[in-house]
Protein backbone atom coordinates (compact mmCIF):
# COMPACT_ATOMS: atom_id res chain seq x y z
CA UNK A 1 0.00 0.00 0.00
CA UNK A 2 2.75 2.44 0.85
CA UNK A 3 4.17 3.07 -2.37
CA UNK A 4 0.71 3.84 -4.04
CA UNK A 5 0.19 6.85 -6.06
CA UNK A 6 -3.02 9.13 -4.36
CA UNK A 7 -2.80 7.48 -0.61
CA UNK A 8 -3.13 10.29 1.75
CA UNK A 9 -3.31 10.47 5.29
CA UNK A 10 -6.72 11.00 6.68
CA UNK A 11 -7.52 11.63 10.49
CA UNK A 12 -10.42 8.96 11.21
CA UNK A 13 -11.30 10.08 15.28
CA UNK A 14 -10.23 10.11 18.51
CA UNK A 15 -10.51 7.76 21.43
CA UNK A 16 -12.53 10.21 23.56
CA UNK A 17 -11.42 8.08 27.02
CA UNK A 18 -7.90 8.52 26.59
CA UNK A 19 -7.51 11.51 23.79
CA UNK A 20 -5.69 9.62 21.17
CA UNK A 21 -6.00 10.22 18.01
CA UNK A 22 -5.81 7.66 15.32
CA UNK A 23 -4.97 7.72 11.38
CA UNK A 24 -4.90 5.77 8.47
CA UNK A 25 -4.16 5.51 4.99
CA UNK A 26 -6.82 5.93 2.46
CA UNK A 27 -6.76 5.52 -1.19
CA UNK A 28 -7.78 8.27 -3.38
CA UNK A 29 -7.81 12.36 -3.16
CA UNK A 30 -10.51 12.67 -0.80
CA UNK A 31 -12.34 10.08 1.49
CA UNK A 32 -15.82 9.41 1.12
CA UNK A 33 -18.15 8.83 3.98
CA UNK A 34 -17.64 5.17 3.70
CA UNK A 35 -14.39 5.28 3.61
CA UNK A 36 -13.75 6.54 6.58
CA UNK A 37 -16.31 4.40 8.59
CA UNK A 38 -14.74 1.32 7.23
CA UNK A 39 -11.26 2.90 7.92
CA UNK A 40 -11.86 3.61 11.67
CA UNK A 41 -13.82 0.22 12.31
CA UNK A 42 -10.66 -1.26 10.29
CA UNK A 43 -8.28 0.76 12.84
CA UNK A 44 -10.31 -0.34 15.92
CA UNK A 45 -9.86 -4.19 15.01
CA UNK A 46 -6.17 -3.75 14.65
CA UNK A 47 -5.33 -1.66 17.27
CA UNK A 48 -2.56 -1.99 19.48
CA UNK A 49 -3.36 -2.85 22.88
CA UNK A 50 -0.79 -0.38 24.31
CA UNK A 51 -1.33 3.08 24.37
CA UNK A 52 2.31 3.77 25.80
CA UNK A 53 5.31 1.60 26.53
CA UNK A 54 6.56 2.66 29.81
CA UNK A 55 7.51 -0.95 31.43
CA UNK A 56 8.21 -4.28 30.64
CA UNK A 57 5.04 -5.76 32.84
CA UNK A 58 2.62 -4.26 30.04
CA UNK A 59 3.70 -7.38 28.02
CA UNK A 60 2.70 -11.03 27.90
CA UNK A 61 3.68 -13.88 25.64
CA UNK A 62 1.23 -13.18 22.93
CA UNK A 63 2.02 -9.49 22.66
CA UNK A 64 5.45 -10.40 22.54
CA UNK A 65 5.38 -12.79 19.77
CA UNK A 66 3.13 -10.34 17.88
CA UNK A 67 6.20 -7.74 17.84
CA UNK A 68 8.65 -9.97 16.82
CA UNK A 69 6.59 -10.88 14.23
CA UNK A 70 6.39 -6.47 12.99
CA UNK A 71 10.19 -6.91 13.74
CA UNK A 72 10.83 -9.45 11.31
CA UNK A 73 8.69 -7.06 8.72
CA UNK A 74 10.86 -4.58 9.74
CA UNK A 75 13.93 -6.00 8.86
CA UNK A 76 12.60 -6.75 5.15
CA UNK A 77 11.77 -3.09 5.17
CA UNK A 78 15.20 -2.02 6.04
CA UNK A 79 16.38 -3.80 4.09
CA UNK A 80 14.79 -2.69 0.71
CA UNK A 81 16.61 0.13 -0.65
CA UNK A 82 13.63 1.83 -1.70
CA UNK A 83 12.57 2.83 1.71
CA UNK A 84 9.18 3.25 3.04
CA UNK A 85 6.62 5.47 3.53
CA UNK A 86 4.90 4.24 6.37
CA UNK A 87 4.67 6.77 8.55
CA UNK A 88 4.88 9.41 6.10
CA UNK A 89 3.49 12.80 7.63
CA UNK A 90 4.30 11.53 11.45
CA UNK A 91 6.40 13.48 13.27
CA UNK A 92 8.81 11.51 16.85
CA UNK A 93 10.08 13.96 19.15
CA UNK A 94 13.04 12.29 21.19
CA UNK A 95 13.58 14.33 24.56
CA UNK A 96 16.72 12.65 25.98
CA UNK A 97 18.04 14.25 29.67
CA UNK A 98 20.90 11.25 30.26
CA UNK A 99 22.77 11.06 27.22
CA UNK A 100 22.15 8.45 24.76
CA UNK A 101 23.82 6.76 21.46
CA UNK A 102 22.53 3.54 20.60
CA UNK A 103 19.45 4.15 21.89
CA UNK A 104 18.35 7.50 20.10
CA UNK A 105 19.80 7.15 16.79
CA UNK A 106 17.92 3.99 16.47
CA UNK A 107 14.54 5.46 17.47
CA UNK A 108 15.65 8.49 15.02
CA UNK A 109 16.67 5.88 12.22
CA UNK A 110 13.50 3.74 13.00
CA UNK A 111 11.23 6.79 12.05
CA UNK A 112 13.23 7.97 9.20
CA UNK A 113 13.27 4.91 7.75
CA UNK A 114 9.71 4.26 7.95
CA UNK A 115 9.30 7.43 5.52
CA UNK A 116 8.27 10.01 9.30
CA UNK A 117 10.45 12.95 10.57
CA UNK A 118 12.12 13.52 14.25
CA UNK A 119 12.21 16.40 16.19
CA UNK A 120 15.36 15.78 18.14
CA UNK A 121 17.23 16.86 21.42
CA UNK A 122 19.89 15.73 23.32
CA UNK A 123 21.60 16.03 27.01
CA UNK A 124 17.51 17.93 27.50
CA UNK A 125 18.99 18.38 30.95
CA UNK A 126 21.13 21.29 30.59
CA UNK A 127 20.53 22.78 27.10
CA UNK A 128 16.23 22.53 27.43
CA UNK A 129 13.74 24.57 29.68
CA UNK A 130 14.62 22.44 32.21
CA UNK A 131 17.86 24.22 33.16
CA UNK A 132 15.48 27.02 33.32
CA UNK A 133 13.54 25.01 35.94
CA UNK A 134 10.52 23.59 33.93
CA UNK A 135 8.58 20.44 35.16
CA UNK A 136 8.95 17.28 32.97
CA UNK A 137 4.50 17.88 32.80
CA UNK A 138 4.91 21.45 31.49
CA UNK A 139 7.54 20.50 29.13
CA UNK A 140 5.67 17.22 27.48
CA UNK A 141 2.69 19.28 27.14
CA UNK A 142 4.42 21.79 24.89
CA UNK A 143 6.36 19.07 22.92
CA UNK A 144 3.04 17.13 22.50
CA UNK A 145 1.98 20.34 20.63
CA UNK A 146 4.62 19.30 17.77
CA UNK A 147 4.74 15.76 17.19
CA UNK A 148 2.82 12.55 17.47
CA UNK A 149 4.68 10.61 19.82
CA UNK A 150 7.55 11.23 22.30
CA UNK A 151 10.23 9.31 23.13
CA UNK A 152 11.60 10.00 26.51
CA UNK A 153 14.58 9.24 28.55
CA UNK A 154 15.00 10.75 31.88
CA UNK A 155 17.36 10.64 34.78
CA UNK A 156 14.16 9.86 37.53
CA UNK A 157 12.85 6.35 37.93
CA UNK A 158 9.11 6.55 36.92
CA UNK A 159 9.40 10.01 35.10
CA UNK A 160 7.98 8.03 31.57
CA UNK A 161 4.93 7.03 33.51
CA UNK A 162 4.20 10.87 34.92
CA UNK A 163 4.72 11.66 31.63
CA UNK A 164 2.23 9.45 29.87
CA UNK A 165 -0.53 10.79 33.15
CA UNK A 166 0.14 13.91 31.19
CA UNK A 167 0.09 13.52 27.16
CA UNK A 168 -2.57 13.10 25.32
CA UNK A 169 0.17 11.09 22.32
CA UNK A 170 2.28 7.93 23.12
CA UNK A 171 5.15 8.22 25.11
CA UNK A 172 7.68 5.53 25.07
CA UNK A 173 10.03 4.99 28.04
CA UNK A 174 13.85 4.99 26.76
CA UNK A 175 15.22 4.39 29.75
CA UNK A 176 13.98 6.33 33.26
CA UNK A 177 17.08 6.49 36.01
CA UNK A 178 17.76 3.21 37.35
CA UNK A 179 13.92 2.41 36.91
CA UNK A 180 13.36 0.12 33.21
CA UNK A 181 14.17 0.43 29.79
CA UNK A 182 11.35 -1.76 28.12
CA UNK A 183 12.54 -1.23 24.15
CA UNK A 184 15.71 -2.54 25.52
CA UNK A 185 14.52 -5.88 26.97
CA UNK A 186 12.36 -6.14 23.78
CA UNK A 187 15.30 -6.20 21.48
CA UNK A 188 17.00 -8.38 23.86
CA UNK A 189 14.41 -11.13 24.10
CA UNK A 190 14.40 -10.48 20.37
CA UNK A 191 17.80 -11.43 19.82
CA UNK A 192 17.68 -14.15 22.08
CA UNK A 193 15.05 -15.77 20.00
CA UNK A 194 16.88 -15.21 16.92
CA UNK A 195 20.07 -16.31 18.34
CA UNK A 196 19.56 -19.24 20.39
CA UNK A 197 15.80 -20.12 18.20
CA UNK A 198 13.29 -20.02 21.55
CA UNK A 199 12.76 -18.61 24.79
CA UNK A 200 11.78 -21.58 27.13
CA UNK A 201 13.66 -23.58 28.97
CA UNK A 202 17.22 -21.32 28.53
CA UNK A 203 19.51 -20.34 31.45
CA UNK A 204 20.96 -16.64 31.51
CA UNK A 205 23.65 -14.95 33.54
CA UNK A 206 23.17 -11.92 34.40
CA UNK A 207 26.51 -9.94 35.34
CA UNK A 208 27.69 -6.82 36.38
CA UNK A 209 25.63 -3.63 37.86
CA UNK A 210 22.53 -5.06 38.55
CA UNK A 211 21.23 -3.43 41.38
CA UNK A 212 21.61 0.20 39.01
CA UNK A 213 21.24 -1.54 35.46
CA UNK A 214 17.63 -0.62 33.90
CA UNK A 215 18.36 -3.08 31.12
CA UNK A 216 18.39 -6.36 33.26
CA UNK A 217 15.36 -5.06 35.50
CA UNK A 218 13.51 -4.77 32.13
CA UNK A 219 14.64 -8.21 30.81
CA UNK A 220 14.08 -10.12 34.08
CA UNK A 221 10.40 -9.07 34.11
CA UNK A 222 9.96 -10.18 30.34
CA UNK A 223 12.24 -13.61 31.02
CA UNK A 224 9.96 -14.57 33.73
CA UNK A 225 6.82 -14.68 30.76
CA UNK A 226 8.51 -18.10 29.52
CA UNK A 227 8.75 -21.67 30.83
CA UNK A 228 11.79 -23.91 32.11
CA UNK A 229 13.76 -20.15 32.69
CA UNK A 230 16.78 -20.25 35.08
CA UNK A 231 18.07 -16.81 35.71
CA UNK A 232 22.02 -17.04 37.40
CA UNK A 233 22.98 -13.45 39.08
CA UNK A 234 26.51 -12.61 39.27
CA UNK A 235 27.48 -9.33 40.78
CA UNK A 236 29.80 -7.25 43.02
CA UNK A 237 27.98 -7.32 46.39
CA UNK A 238 27.41 -3.46 46.00
CA UNK A 239 25.30 -4.36 43.17
CA UNK A 240 23.62 -6.77 43.84
CA UNK A 241 20.41 -7.52 42.18
CA UNK A 242 17.27 -5.71 44.11
CA UNK A 243 14.87 -7.47 46.21
CA UNK A 244 11.48 -6.50 44.34
CA UNK A 245 13.23 -8.42 40.69
CA UNK A 246 14.02 -11.75 43.03
CA UNK A 247 10.80 -11.96 44.91
CA UNK A 248 9.01 -11.28 41.13
CA UNK A 249 10.79 -14.12 39.66
CA UNK A 250 10.37 -16.23 42.68
CA UNK A 251 6.43 -15.62 42.58
CA UNK A 252 6.63 -16.51 38.91
CA UNK A 253 7.95 -19.68 39.49
CA UNK A 254 11.38 -18.60 37.92
CA UNK A 255 14.34 -20.43 39.38
CA UNK A 256 17.25 -18.13 40.19
CA UNK A 257 20.37 -18.16 42.64
CA UNK A 258 23.28 -15.92 42.68
CA UNK A 259 26.95 -16.40 42.17
CA UNK A 260 30.53 -15.56 42.77
CA UNK A 261 31.61 -17.69 40.13
CA UNK A 262 31.89 -15.82 36.74
CA UNK A 263 33.29 -19.44 34.91
CA UNK A 264 31.03 -21.99 36.37
CA UNK A 265 28.11 -19.77 35.59
CA UNK A 266 29.17 -19.24 32.11
CA UNK A 267 29.75 -23.35 31.41
CA UNK A 268 25.85 -23.73 31.79
CA UNK A 269 24.18 -20.43 30.38
CA UNK A 270 22.35 -20.61 27.08
CA UNK A 271 23.20 -16.41 27.18
CA UNK A 272 25.75 -14.12 29.78
CA UNK A 273 24.21 -10.85 29.63
CA UNK A 274 27.23 -8.57 30.37
CA UNK A 275 26.65 -5.60 32.15
CA UNK A 276 28.86 -2.03 32.95
CA UNK A 277 29.28 -0.88 36.18
CA UNK A 278 27.79 2.31 36.10
CA UNK A 279 29.84 5.13 37.51
CA UNK A 280 27.00 7.93 37.22
CA UNK A 281 25.16 5.50 39.23
CA UNK A 282 27.31 6.08 42.39
CA UNK A 283 27.49 9.86 42.97
CA UNK A 284 30.37 10.68 45.15
CA UNK A 285 30.95 7.37 46.43
CA UNK A 286 33.89 6.42 43.87
CA UNK A 287 35.17 4.18 46.12
CA UNK A 288 32.45 2.03 45.96
CA UNK A 289 32.95 2.09 41.97
CA UNK A 290 35.79 1.40 42.03
CA UNK A 291 35.11 -1.63 44.62
CA UNK A 292 32.61 -3.38 41.75
CA UNK A 293 34.37 -2.28 38.47
CA UNK A 294 36.43 -4.93 37.16
CA UNK A 295 35.50 -7.65 39.09
CA UNK A 296 33.81 -10.26 36.48
CA UNK A 297 35.23 -9.45 32.54
CA UNK A 298 34.02 -11.74 29.80
CA UNK A 299 37.52 -12.49 28.25
CA UNK A 300 38.64 -15.59 25.93
CA UNK A 301 39.03 -17.61 29.29
CA UNK A 302 34.95 -17.19 29.91
CA UNK A 303 34.35 -17.91 26.36
CA UNK A 304 36.90 -21.17 26.24
CA UNK A 305 33.94 -22.47 28.68
CA UNK A 306 30.96 -20.90 27.63
CA UNK A 307 29.01 -23.38 25.24
CA UNK A 308 29.71 -23.34 21.51
CA UNK A 309 25.63 -22.43 21.14
CA UNK A 310 25.44 -20.15 23.57
CA UNK A 311 26.28 -15.87 22.76
CA UNK A 312 26.97 -13.11 25.28
CA UNK A 313 24.72 -9.89 25.00
CA UNK A 314 25.52 -6.33 26.08
CA UNK A 315 23.46 -3.37 25.59
CA UNK A 316 26.04 -1.42 25.14
CA UNK A 317 28.61 0.64 25.32
CA UNK A 318 30.82 -0.91 27.45
CA UNK A 319 34.02 -0.45 29.37
CA UNK A 320 36.56 -3.05 29.98
CA UNK A 321 33.60 -5.59 30.88
CA UNK A 322 33.75 -7.37 27.93
CA UNK A 323 37.32 -7.46 26.16
CA UNK A 324 38.24 -6.75 22.62
CA UNK A 325 39.90 -10.05 22.10
CA UNK A 326 35.85 -11.22 22.33
CA UNK A 327 34.68 -9.20 19.64
CA UNK A 328 36.04 -11.64 16.87
CA UNK A 329 34.31 -14.65 18.43
CA UNK A 330 31.09 -15.87 16.67
CA UNK A 331 29.21 -16.19 20.33
CA UNK A 332 29.74 -12.61 20.50
CA UNK A 333 26.04 -10.92 19.36
CA UNK A 334 26.18 -7.46 21.15
CA UNK A 335 26.66 -5.60 17.95
CA UNK A 336 24.07 -7.60 16.24
CA UNK A 337 21.92 -7.11 19.40
CA UNK A 338 21.93 -3.23 18.67
CA UNK A 339 21.39 -3.70 15.04
CA UNK A 340 18.00 -5.70 16.35
CA UNK A 341 17.18 -2.60 18.36
CA UNK A 342 16.29 -0.76 14.87
CA UNK A 343 13.92 -3.17 13.85
CA UNK A 344 12.02 -3.48 16.96
CA UNK A 345 11.82 0.18 17.27
CA UNK A 346 10.77 0.35 14.22
CA UNK A 347 7.98 -2.02 14.96
CA UNK A 348 7.18 -0.25 17.88
CA UNK A 349 6.28 3.15 16.37
CA UNK A 350 4.51 1.28 13.37
CA UNK A 351 2.22 -0.64 15.93
CA UNK A 352 1.50 2.58 18.29
CA UNK A 353 1.09 4.91 15.42
CA UNK A 354 -0.81 2.81 12.80
CA UNK A 355 -1.80 -0.34 15.24
CA UNK A 356 -1.50 -3.61 13.01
Amino acid sequence: MEANVGLQWQSIGTDQMQGRKYSMLIAGCAASPNDTINAQQSTLNNRFPLQDVLEAQQFDRKLLNSIFEVAREMEDIERDAAGSELLKGFLMATLFYEPSTRTRLSFESAMKRLGGEVLTTENAREFSSAAKGETLEDTIRTVEGYSDIIVLRHFESGAAKKAANTANIPIINAGDGPGQHPTQALLDMYTIKREIGHLDNIRVGLVGDLANGRTVRSLAYLLAKYDGVKIYFVAPDVVKMKDDIKDHLTDSGVDWEESTDLMEVASKCDVIYQTRIQRERFGDRIDLYNAARGKYIVDTKVMNVLPKHAVVLHPLPRLDEITVEVDSDPRAAYFRQAKNGLHIRMALLKLLLLGY
